[in-house]
């Protein structure tokens, strides 16, 4: 997580949660971006992999043809 300045954001959440966080002591602002930077991590990933899909493809049968590189060289 970075040491960014921070913005305050109004949010709507569930107020089920918003009970049970409290209860448990849980700080809703840092859960809050904690969950949203998972969201933005996830979301690339899964962009990089559609940009990528067709080097992931190549290198994928290449692997299977021919093995993985430098196999003899592995101590296990």
């Amino acid at each position: 997580m970075s040491h960014a300045p921070r913005k305050a954001a109004n949010l709507s959440l569930d107020s089920g949660l918003m009970a049970q966080a409290r209860e448990l002591n849980i700080n809703i602002s840092r859960a809050a971006e904690d969950g949203i930077e998972r969201a933005i991590r996830s979301e690339r990933e899964r962009l990089w992999r559609l940009e990528n899909v067709e080097a992931i493809r190549q290198e994928n049968e290449y692997v299977e043809k021919n093995g993985l590189p430098f196999a003899k060289y592995r101590q296990f």
